[in-house]
């Protein structure tokens, strides 16, 4: 499997907690990378270029059944692919968090249910879970881990459907310690939960 394209900005300390950028579906590294500057300044940022490519630099984190669907054998080929990757270039001894936006919050969402024991927590931005993608979804899958969920209230792009059913197992089933933001945003994330995204960060990262 080829390395993923990953840029980095923040922290150089090699005991720096790691925060995992993942761009939306037709988006790429550069673009989620912007993020970082509004985020903890002592956190070490990777943005991460998506394996499959929709369009000359414009790329995704797996195949689809339909916005928010991934298709279980694509899903599972990017996982594995991602963290042949991750688990050589960040040892377990650093927290690391996933964070996700739109399509980067599905694949997000899918490596936290894959291995929940790898990561810190996750933020799950303007996207759902992927559901019926092969990955368990089963009661107590995510316990006691801490999920930061965001959700715009105006948003056309993501099934009202699947934010809602991402929500309710986010909040019940799935055990996490849910942080949850609805705000009157469209598909975007709103500069005003970065903040509390911000402080989130940081009481993750010190838990761990």
């Amino acid at each position: 499997m080829s390395e993923p394209v990953v840029l980095h900005a923040g922290s150089a300390e090699v005991d720096a907690p790691v925060v995992l950028l993942l761009h939306g579906r037709g988006s790429n590294e550069q673009e989620i990378l912007n993020l970082a500057p509004h985020l903890p300044a002592e956190f070490s940022y990777y943005a991460i270029r998506g394996g499959v490519t929709v369009a000359p630099n414009a790329f995704a984190w797996f195949e689809n059944r339909g916005i928010g669907r991934p298709t279980p054998e694509s899903l599972r080929h990017e996982l594995n692919w991602f963290r042949n990757w991750l688990d050589p270039f960040v040892g377990p001894e650093r927290a690391v968090i996933p964070l996700g936006f739109s399509g980067g919050a599905a694949f997000a969402g899918g490596l936290l249910l894959d291995a929940p024991d790898r990561f810190a927590g996750g933020a799950v931005l303007y996207g759902t879970l992927p559901f019926d993608a092969g990955v368990p979804t089963s009661i107590g899958r995510l316990h006691d881990l801490p999920i930061f969920h965001a959700v715009g209230q105006l948003d056309n792009v993501i099934p009202a459907e699947l934010l809602s059913t991402s929500y309710d197992y986010l909040a019940g089933p799935s055990e996490a310690v849910l942080t949850y933001r609805s705000t009157q945003v469209g598909h975007m994330i709103d500069p005003l939960i970065l903040p509390d995204l911000s402080e989130w960060l940081r009481a993750t990262a010190l838990a761990n």
